[in-house]
Parts: structure tokens; C-alpha cells; sequence
């Protein structure tokens, strides 16, 4: 078997490494230039590649092309190599192929790294033989390379499951679906929800699809189309803090790291599939109060002078800082701003005004946000740099208060990415 992989991140470099080890021919293709640990990786595995180019002679000798998925499904390149017969697929339906485990599979527009990091430390807790990975730290196909495991825990983008044939996890979780990604589906929200639900296209009576009740989209999909698997609808609005009743089992909230109810939702469904595999509730409740979140989520970074910082920066849609806001319990200086990409700001308006004592626009271009916020809070003011925003954001907070860098948009004009822009907000604070 001749497999060509295009693009070498963490996806690809993965998926060579499992078609080495499974003694395929393989080639790698990045139409950039190579990070230099990644081109190490693969010098070492003696797998050959190439940068800056694509040799199309030699992509078009492939019995199947695995795709990154940051790779566009329209572009040229793709079109022509489906248009000569060979198959192009994901590095998620590639590493399926090459391991026995069950896998539970975890995708949604926002919430979906928590959910997949809890889902996974409350298996680990509970002693189960279970990895970890897709969109969030390694690859699904390296994760399978290194080590067989009894279960995957993997978190799913909808771009990884556009490219799915056969892949099929017992397991099956669709957190929530706003508009997000739009651009590369045509601007159209439907093809957007149809990508999501791709995730339970292989699923069987004896699988399980559990899913968020109360979101209007995904229950209006499910109501279209007759579920294989068995579903089970979590509800979102109706859970109460602190106390989560799972089933017969009851949880204490209380002293885990997770706040807000989007979080409550999100450690439920954690939940329910750590009882359904067996996990005992004392251990689980055990995993409840030792997990840590990732960094850039809700991030309690420091408290200085009676003020509470939090890093926010993942949150990069209105739905996301819709959870954040409504997460707060004191009055709030709230840091946004970026690239916007079309955001619809209405739905924080009733949390702004709640919540919101002043707004610091961090970005290049804050006119909309200008436009939409100033008669919703007296005390709006621009800034162009991290630091001028924690300086301006400390001139407003007072003693009790919290200061959110929530920024409900892309990080590109300023920052590398969403978590430069987060380490920038704890380094300003951590100087105050």
C-alpha cells in the first residue's frame, strides 16, 4: 500500500508514523515549510517528505492520500486527486483502522477539550487502560502507534470528521453546534451541522449518541432523521449547582476546578460515560475534585488586591463567551476583541448588562465592538496591547470584582494564536 499524507503538524507526522510501523510506503507532502521538531520525527523514522511543494507525480502514485485537516476538501489539488480514483481521508478514519479500542469520540462547537480531558481523568482515576488525544495534544494515529490502549478518548473537530468513512466510535457525544467555521462551508450553518452529526454515521443499535437536549439545532436534527444508535439526550438548562444527579448516583461540585453551567453539563456527560463503562461513583466523584482543566479555559489565573483574573482566550465565538459571562458572580471588567468573524452579539447583551461594570477592546479594528457595546456600558475604552488592557482593566476593578479576558474572537491581529494571547494576559497580570 502506497499512502501519501499531505501536511506535516501533529496529524500527519502521526499518521506516518503508524503507516511506517504498519509497513506501508509512505511520503509526506507540506505544501510549507516543516516546524523543525516535526521534520526531526520523521528523519528519524526514516520516512521520506517533502516541504514548500507538492510533487504531484508523486502524490498521484498514492492507493490513498490522508489529508490534515486544516486542508480545505475544495481546493484544486484535492479535487484532482478524488477525480483520479484515489481515496482521500482523515488521519482519524486511518488510525480507527489499526486498533481494537473502544473508542469515545467528543466533538461540538465549544466545550468539547474540557469535556474530552474529564471524560478521560475520570477513566484514568477509575483505572482504566485509556489514552487520550485527536484535536487536543497527539494525534489519534501516534497515540495508536506508541500504545495499544483499551479505550481513546478523542476529541473531534468537524474538519477530522469530514473526512471519515468507516469510522465508528461506541461511543458518540455532540455537545452543543453555533455557527463556527462557516468559511469553510460555504457559508451555509446546515453543511456545518451535517459535518457534526457525521460523528455517529457508523454508529449501530448497540452504540451510544448522547447529546445536548436543550440545543435547539442538534434537537431539530435528531427529530429529521431516525438515530441507529441509542440516544441519550442530556439536559443543559435544568441542572442545579452543586449537586449533579447521575442516574441513581450523586456528585458533589463543589470542589472541582470546573465553574458555570456549561461546565455542569459538560462534567454530566463526563460522567455518564465513566458509569456506563463500569467506573465506580466514589472514584468518580475522586476524579471531580482533582481535575485540573488545560490553560486559556476559564483559567483562575491570580488574585491581586481583591481582584480575580481570568483567562478566558479559547473562547473565540460569542457562544463560548455567552458560558463565560454567565459563569461570573461578580461585577466584571470584560476584555474582548480580535478578528472578528461575523460575530452576532445580541445573546450577551442581558449578561452585559447584568454583569459588565467596563469593556476593554483589545484589537486592531474595535469598531464594531464600539458600535455594538457602547450604549450597553458607560466605561468602554480601546487598547492595542495586552498590557495596555490588564493596566486599563486594573484602573477599573475594584476590590471584589473579576477582570475576564473572554475575547469571543480570533487572535491573528495581534497574537500568534489564541494561547500567546493567553500567556500575554497571565504574564500582565502576574506584574501587577
Amino acid at each position: 500500500m502506497n499512502i501519501v499524507i499531505l501536511g506535516a503538524g501533529e496529524s500527519g507526522v502521526g499518521a506516518a508514523i503508524l503507516s511506517k510501523q504498519k509497513g506501508y510506503q509512505t511520503f509526506v507532502s507540506d505544501y510549507g515549510k516543516i516546524a523543525p521538531d516535526f521534520k526531526q520525527q520523521l528523519e528519524k523514522q526514516d520516512i521520506p517528505y517533502e516541504e514548500n511543494q507538492h510533487t504531484r507525480e508523486r502524490i498521484f502514485e498514492a492507493t490513498e492520500v490522508i489529508k490534515s485537516p486544516g486542508i480545505p476538501d475544495t481546493i484544486e489539488l484535492i479535487q484532482t486527486i478524488r477525480s483520479r480514483g484515489i481515496p482521500v481521508i482523515s488521519e482519524i478514519e486511518f488510525a480507527a483502522r489499526h486498533t481494537a479500542a473502544s473508542l469515545i469520540a467528543i466533538t461540538g462547537s465549544n466545550g468539547k477539550t474540557t469535556t474530552t480531558n474529564l471524560t478521560y481523568h475520570l477513566l484514568h482515576t477509575a483505572g482504566f487502560n485509556v489514552g487520550v488525544g485527536g484535536n487536543i495534544g497527539k494525534s489519534f494515529a501516534r497515540l495508536v502507534a506508541e500504545n495499544q490502549r483499551d479505550y481513546f478518548v478523542l476529541e473531534l473537530s468537524s474538519f477530522q470528521l469530514d473526512g471519515i468513512r468507516d469510522f465508528r466510535p461506541q461511543i458518540a457525544m455532540l455537545l452543543n453546534v453555533t455557527p463556527d467555521h462557516l468559511d469553510r462551508y460555504d457559508y451555509q450553518f446546515e453543511k456545518y451541522l451535517q459535518s457534526k452529526f457525521r460523528i455517529l454515521m457508523n454508529q449501530t443499535a448497540d452504540d451510544l449518541f448522547i447529546y445536548n437536549a436543550d440545543d435547539p439545532n442538534i434537537r431539530r436534527k435528531v427529530d429529521e432523521q431516525a438515530l441507529i444508535p441509542q440516544g441519550l439526550p442530556i439536559p443543559f438548562n435544568s441542572l442545579q449547582w452543586p449537586k449533579l444527579k447521575v442516574g441513581v448516583a450523586e456528585f458533589d461540585m463543589s470542589q472541582c476546578s470546573l465553574k458555570g453551567q456549561h461546565n455542569l453539563f459538560n462534567a454530566y456527560c463526563a460522567i455518564e460515560v465513566a458509569l456506563r463503562l463500569g467506573a465506580a461513583p466514589a472514584s468518580i466523584q475522586k476524579g471531580l475534585d482533582s481535575f485540573v482543566n488545560d490553560p486559556h479555559r476559564m483559567e483562575r489565573v491570580a488574585t491581586v488586591q481583591g481582584v480575580e483574573y481570568i483567562n478566558d482566550s479559547k473562547a473565540t465565538n460569542v457562544d463560548a463567551v455567552y458560558f463565560a459571562l454567565g459563569a461570573m458572580d461578580k461585577p466584571t471588567v470584560w476584555i474582548v476583541g480580535g478578528t472578528d468573524k461575523g460575530n452576532e452579539y445580541e445573546p450577551l447583551f442581558e449578561f452585559v448588562n447584568q454583569k459588565v461594570k467596563a469593556i476593554i477592546c483589545l484589537g486592531l479594528d474595535n469598531q464594531k465592538l464600539i458600535s455594538v457595546f457602547s450604549d450597553k456600558v458607560a466605561d468602554l475604552v480601546e487598547v492595542k496591547s495586552m498590557e495596555a488592557a490588564i493596566e486599563q482593566a486594573a484602573i477599573r476593578a475594584e476590590k471584589g470584582d473579576t477582570v475576564l479576558l473572554s475575547p469571543a474572537c480570533a487572535s491573528f491581529d495581534l497574537f500568534e494564536n489564541y494561547k500567546d494571547r493567553g500567556d500575554q494576559f497571565k504574564a500582565a497580570v502576574l506584574k501587577l
